[in-house]
């Protein structure tokens, strides 16, 4: 017994030494590395390409980059704001239905708003110029703000949601004594009280807006953003140091928007008592109502657009648009199969394995920060979450600067995107994992040890099958983040080993729609599939511990 437990214990000591060398080399080496690489030139010490940063031509590139990100984020935050304030006082039916439409666009794969903004109010829209006879011009600041404010209501108005869960009813109910009409208490109690909430979503946004090269390098047109040029300077220029030190100017901002995101949160659940949270049917408020009209008509209009949305891009993958007309055909359907098909099985591949593994370490990690305590196991978790705050361009070139040469040698390879994808999605599972573990009792894990149990043994009998809810949630978020990802995989998949997201970004640059429409309609199907069964799979886990 006391040899298994000796065995038991130095396999566990082996696992931690393990996963710390995994952070420090994947996570903290790379992005050293990435510093090390701006600041040198022809092999010496040198600041040219930070001066050559401060450019007039570049310092333009930072105002575009501040103002569309600051500007899609307000919108986003706003809207998400009316959205998550109508579908918490409704109530009931309406708000689970609500929140599950969130649920659904949340999945959507990259550039499915692009396709249906070019395709329906593009210059030969179907809408745009097919019904109404217009010619618009979607390309500019415009259509990135309105692109990033679509894309960030989803989980915008989920942490809004959140947030107002959270709410001490007692105030609610305070205020309705005193004589305060609805008006008064939204101004007055519910507001206030979201204030943490509201600039954590706003923080968020504009982490992952500023960061975000995609969007304006597909319809930016002449509107060029930081992390645009840092992507051209790698593909069209081979230029990685100077894309390098352009990156690093994307850290500040990111970096001071995530500090404000972190703190906001904190405060939130300091000042959140969920003991004293009532049901809105108990509650009995109603939102004013012109604020109710407002934001359940901003509801309305977001869920036509996604309806639109989704039914766009299906059309477009049956037709092709002749002479101003659509005609059905298969052809974007075979050209698929015979072209592509092979790339979606890749995806879904390195999908699994890199949800799989981020989660398992994001867990592991937070058991022994959290749980156990371990010395340096705060400074490790620390490092596992840089991936989530730094910008996806970034990680991506910093991967390609630290694992083209050397003693790992990884580039061009299937290994580098499933490495790349574990550690940038593993806060996920840590931050799921870290929530769960504030409410399990530590007795319990002392009571296997009086049992006679060893650590490890704990851990694998104990403590794992009471994480099955949250290892199954953070599978599905991080199977769907690696199932949709482009940032940092746009600047490390080779001609070999090609991934749907990156080929449909390919597709939708030189302006084929269909063909992107039939890859953004298996990514959909796929991601959904994989959320049903998650999600029955919870749903069974439940009924059999009640």
């Amino acid at each position: 017994m006391n040899r298994n437990i000796s065995y038991s214990s130095l396999l566990e000591k082996a696992i931690i030494i393990l996963l710390i060398i995994a952070f420090l080399l994947f996570i903290l080496y790379p992005i050293a590395g990435l510093f090390v690489r701006s600041l040198t030139e022809g092999g010496q010490w040198s600041l040219f390409y930070y001066k050559d940063l401060f450019k007039e031509e570049n310092i333009e590139l930072i105002r575009n980059s501040v103002f569309v990100a600051s500007l899609s984020s307000i919108c986003a935050t706003i809207l998400a704001l009316c959205i998550g304030l109508y579908a918490h006082f409704k109530g009931g039916r309406i708000r689970d239905l609500i929140y599950r439409g969130l649920m659904i666009s949340m999945i959507s794969p990259p550039f499915i708003s692009s396709i249906g903004l070019l395709t329906l109010f593009g210059r030969r829209g179907l809408i745009s110029y097919g019904l109404l006879g217009l010619t618009l011009n979607p390309y500019g600041w415009h259509g990135i703000v309105l692109l990033q404010s679509l894309g960030g209501i989803p989980l915008s108005a989920m942490f809004m949601m959140a947030g107002l869960n959270q709410i001490d009813s007692r105030l609610i109910l305070a205020s309705r004594d005193l004589g305060a009409n609805p008006w008064q208490t939204l101004k007055n109690v519910i507001l206030p009280s979201l204030i943490p909430t509201i600039l954590s979503v706003l923080f968020l946004r504009f982490t992952m807006n500023i960061s975000d090269f995609t969007t304006p390098v597909i319809i930016g047109g002449r509107f060029n953003v930081l992390a645009t040029e840092a992507y051209l300077r790698v593909y069209a220029q081979a230029n990685l140091n100077g894309a390098a030190a352009m990156t690093v100017l994307l850290l500040p901002p990111a970096l001071v928007a995530f500090y404000f995101y972190n703190n906001n949160l904190q405060k939130t659940n300091t000042l959140s008592d969920r003991s004293k949270v009532l049901d809105v049917e108990t509650l009995n408020y109603k939102l004013p109502r012109l604020v109710n009209f407002i934001s359940g008509t901003i509801t309305l209009v977001f869920f036509i657009i996604m309806v639109v949305q989704y039914g766009n891009i299906f059309i477009q993958a049956i037709s092709r648009n002749v002479s101003g007309k659509l005609v059905f055909t298969t052809d974007h359907l075979h050209f698929f199969q015979d072209r592509h098909l092979d790339a979606l099985l890749r995806t879904i591949h390195m999908a699994l394995i890199a949800a799989l593994l981020s989660t398992l370490f994001g867990v592991m990690l937070s058991y022994y920060n959290r749980m156990r305590r371990i010395p340096g196991m705060k400074s490790i978790e620390f490092i596992g979450s840089l991936p989530y705050i730094i910008p996806g361009i970034f990680f991506g070139l910093a991967y390609i600067v630290v694992f083209h040469n050397g003693p790992i040698k990884m580039t061009g390879t299937l290994i580098i995107l499933i490495v790349n994808c574990t550690f940038r999605h593993v806060s996920v599972g840590n931050k799921a994992a870290n929530a769960t573990f504030e409410n399990i009792d530590k007795k319990l894990e002392w009571a296997s040890y009086d049992l006679g149990a060893s650590k490890l043994q704990s851990l694998v009998t104990l403590i794992f099958p009471m994480l099955r809810p949250t290892f199954l949630t953070s599978f599905i978020n991080a199977f769907t983040a690696c199932m949709t990802t482009v940032g940092p995989l746009m600047l490390l998949v080779s001609p070999k080993n090609l991934i749907i997201s990156v080929l449909m970004f390919s597709e939708v640059s030189n302006g084929r729609y269909g063909q992107a429409a039939v890859m953004g309609l298996s990514l959909i199907l796929i991601t959904f599939t994989v959320n049903l069964i998650a999600m029955a799979l919870m749903t069974r886990e439940k009924r059999i511990t009640r």
